[in-house]
């Protein structure tokens, strides 16, 4: 019977240590097996279910809190966000530039449909883009809070008090002197405290410690991102962005009305356009005329006349590429440049029925440009009303041994007009918006001369187009030129420009300000004299902190002046041998 029982507690001996090495899940009281991530087991019932659930769920909300808080996170984030910059350099943004992006989308219809998708033509306002910004910024938050706390905490607390064995410290330093001891630790507490020190005195040492302000800097650093992540954001909602096409001697108002396109964010109000208008008094261009780069730009500016406010009073200025008119709050940037044929159309009777400039539309480099003009209204020579619309090309330099109708060079050397007139219906009145840079001919017919050949003619300054059957006729009377603006308006700069200069403030901070403490003893060695003891410890790597230590030994010496150390300590003792890695 003894062996049986033997053999029993033997097996449940063997069991019980099979339990603690096993990995399978923990069996509750109910004998579910508890899969939990943290722990605890669930009870039976509804209530046991439902609390076990709770446990998981919170668990789970700290571990992702807790990893989103961390400065792994908040660094990775950041180079995301970098990265994401990226694409929104180098694919055109319609919200900066529509033309060009559908340009972009018309020479690459395969990937075209991708980056849509993807979000690449409107980056800065795309989920992925807001998402990464917004998981930053929360990260932002959780690491500053409690680094702010533990700061404060510092901030409040008092140096450490000096280890038993100063020698032991990196940098150390020790001598005799005649001086009492009291004297030595009240010029040392003395010196400390002229250097910006903070000072503990405590029985026969002084501790002390400085550069506190490194974690200020690493604060500052971090807040500074948050306060440009915020002026990004409030740029983003409350900005406004618009295009306007002048013709010389013509003007404009910043108003909604007046806009070719205009763009703003999701929180704009028309009440937040700022009061100003301009007037577009002439436009000057020079191109290079020899070489490799012959009609490249050199030169363009926008001579204009401006008001700030409805009242204000007129001032002159010049708008140049990357040079801006600032006024009322607004920038207005100069973003294209081209011509506008002035043309005089007569009707049937020989009544005005147009006249005015063409705002013309470039096609290459040398201003090759697509001309419309749409005349609602007209009667030809019988009374019945109708409209005409004329399309064509203006060229400034036009040679004609090229062959083709295309400019040579930018510059008005030899301008021309070519158009073709159409008379019919423009759809004006079915209440669709139309390009005043396209004509619909779905329901024109082109005129044709004599010989029922399609009418067309080239025309320099001067020359009139007269239209078949008496229909009325087109004069070129001259050119002038027209630049295209863009009035932007993005809150948030000054806080953008603040954010960025407190980065750098912070940054060289927590780079250059290396935090050390520095501690001072002063005891009687029973032989009439003082032994005086100098150690240092950085919280961070520094090379200086021997310097700085031997300068504060210096220092010190007028009023604890070092003497020989008596023959019998000499003998009996030896020079300590600093330790690297010593710790307060």
């Amino acid at each position: 019977m003894a062996n049986t029982n033997d053999s029993t507690d033997t097996a449940v001996m063997d069991e019980a240590a099979g339990s603690a090495l096993s990995t399978a899940p923990a069996q509750g009281d109910d004998g579910r097996a508890v899969p939990g991530s943290f722990g605890g087991v669930r009870k039976p019932g509804a209530l046991g279910a439902l609390a076990w659930t709770a446990r998981e769920i919170t668990g789970w909300v700290r571990w992702t809190w807790r990893q989103l808080t961390s400065m792994r996170v908040a660094l990775i984030l950041l180079f995301l966000l970098s990265l994401a910059t990226v694409p929104g350099s180098l694919v055109p943004q319609t919200s900066v530039d529509p033309l060009k992006a559908d340009t972009w989308k018309s020479q690459h219809e395969t990937l075209a449909p991708i980056y849509e998708k993807l979000g690449l033509f409107h980056v800065y306002s795309s989920v992925w883009f807001s998402a990464i910004y917004i998981l930053l910024f929360v990260s932002l938050i959780g690491c500053i809070i409690p680094r702010t706390w533990q700061f404060v905490g510092q901030l409040r607390g008092r140096p450490p008090g000096a280890p038993r064995l100063l020698t032991r410290m990196p940098a150390h330093a020790t001598w005799h002197t005649d001086a009492e001891p009291e004297r030595v630790l009240d010029a040392a507490e003395k010196l400390l405290k002229g250097r910006r020190f903070r000072t503990e005195r405590a029985g026969d040492a002084i501790g002390s410690e400085k550069g506190y302000l490194r974690e200020a800097g690493n604060l500052l650093f971090h807040v500074s991102l948050i306060v440009m992540l915020v002026a990004f954001a409030s740029g983003q909602l409350w900005k406004s962005e618009g295009g306007k096409l002048v013709v010389e001697g013509e003007s404009f108002a910043n108003t909604l009305t007046q806009y070719d396109d205009f763009k703003a964010g999701s929180l704009f109000s028309a009440d937040d356009l700022d009061a100003f208008r301009f007037t577009l008094d002439s436009f000057s261009g020079t191109y290079e005329r020899t070489g490799p780069e012959r009609g490249t730009p050199r030169d363009y500016a926008a001579h204009i006349t401006y008001w700030d406010g409805a009242d204000g009073t007129p001032r002159k200025a010049t708008v140049k590429v990357n040079e801006p008119l600032e006024t009322a709050g607004s920038k207005v940037y100069l973003i294209g440049h081209g011509y506008a044929p002035i043309v005089t159309v007569r009707d049937g009777k020989g009544n005005i029925a147009f006249k005015g400039p063409i705002p013309s539309l470039p096609l290459d480099n040398n201003v090759t440009e697509t001309s419309v003009l749409k005349v609602p209204d007209y009667r030809d020579k019988d009374g019945k009303e109708g409209d005409l619309g004329f399309q064509g090309n203006f060229v400034p330099t036009l040679d004609l041994k090229s062959g083709t109708m295309l400019s040579r060079f930018p510059a008005l050397d030899n301008p021309a007009l070519v158009l073709t007139a159409y008379r019919g219906s423009l759809g004006l009145d079915s209440g669709m918006p139309q390009s005043i840079y396209q004509l619909n001919t779905s329901k024109m017919t082109q005129f044709k001369d004599d010989k029922g050949q399609k009418f067309a003619k080239l025309l320099t300054v001067g020359q009139t187009m007269t239209l078949p059957d008496g229909a009325g006729e087109l004069k070129f009377e001259g050119i002038k030129q027209w630049a295209t603006f863009q009035v932007s308006q993005k809150p948030g700069n000054e806080l953008a420009l603040a954010g960025a200069v407190g980065a750098l403030v912070g940054l060289a901070g927590s780079l250059f300000i290396q935090r050390r403490r520095v501690w001072v003893r002063a005891v009687a060695d029973g032989q009439g004299r003082t032994v005086v003891e100098l150690a240092g410890l950085g919280r961070s790597e520094s090379a200086r902190l021997p310097e700085e230590l031997a300068s504060l030994a210096v220092a010190l010496q007028p009023d604890a002046p070092p003497v020989a150390a008596p023959a019998a300590e000499t003998d009996s003792e030896a020079p300590a041998e600093p330790s690297e890695g010593a710790r307060a």
